[in-house]
């Protein structure tokens, strides 16, 4: 099912839901109204209890998405405009960082400026072999606008971003793996058994489980002080434990134990 404004929702087996960045003909460019949409389906997947993940991508294999789009954006000419639209950019991909199911992104292809931006919001990267990650704003005499940087310094620490976003850079997937920026490598697409085998054991997961660390990993990166997180923890453990599916598991390890 497509959305009016270019996102593609896709159900997978097993409790994965696909949205696509579906606008290669515009290099995946995140228009206002695509991350209002994105927001949206993201919104909607909340409210679902039976889902586990959420797998971010764009559409074929050049570009994850080639940052905002510079038609869209440039009308912006004014503090008070430059105000709004950062405002509502950044107000969709807070949607991807506080959706209470944990979302990866898969980059198909190249993630550039406010692109790269989208893919930090996210909770995990699997990047293609062949794609690149960049904040490359500063190529437009602009600093990252949508809450990207934080991100960023908070990923790979303040010293790393500042050489990638003054320099440039574009990042490939090994060098991305090994700075944390990525979390897997794919050399095989999405349908492979490279994101299969990464998204096996999140599938595994009861999706109540999922929420629990998500909610965690949240607290964290929101700044949460330590109590808090701490009570959210608990919280958590408290849905978890009592769930039958802890009880299950439970009576399936002390089963073979017995044998």
């Amino acid at each position: 099912m497509e959305s009016e404004q270019g996102i593609l929702v896709e159900e997978r087996a097993g409790g994965a839901l696909w949205l696509t960045i579906h606008r290669a003909h515009k290099h995946n460019a995140l228009a206002r109204p695509v991350l209002a949409a994105l927001a949206e389906a993201l919104a909607e997947a909340t409210a679902r209890d039976d889902l586990r993940c959420v797998v971010l991508t764009g559409e074929g294999d050049r570009y994850f998405a080639a940052g905002g789009d510079l038609l869209d954006l440039s009308t912006v000419r004014d503090s008070a405009a430059t105000i709004e639209m950062s405002d509502q950019a950044r107000a969709a991909l807070d949607v991807v960082r506080a959706c209470p199911l944990p979302v990866i992104a898969y980059l198909n292809g190249d993630a550039i400026g406010g692109g790269a931006e989208l893919a930090l919001a996210c909770d995990m990267r699997m990047q293609a072999a062949h794609a690149r990650i960049g904040f490359i704003q500063a190529r437009l005499a602009i600093t990252s606008a949508w809450g990207g940087g934080p991100d960023l310094c908070r990923t790979i620490g303040g010293a790393r971003a500042m050489r990638m976003m003054s320099r440039c850079e574009l990042i490939d997937a090994q060098r991305a793996l090994e700075c944390g920026l990525a979390d897997a490598v794919i050399a095989d697409r999405r349908d492979g058994n490279d994101v299969r085998d990464f998204l096996e054991p999140l599938l595994a997961c009861s999706p109540q489980v999922l929420r629990g660390i998500k909610a965690q990993v949240s607290a964290w990166r929101t700044g949460e002080s330590y109590k808090a997180a701490r009570t959210i923890e608990q919280q958590h453990l408290l849905k978890t434990w009592l769930h039958e599916d802890h009880w299950r598991a439970s009576d399936k390890f002390l089963s073979k134990g017995a044998k």
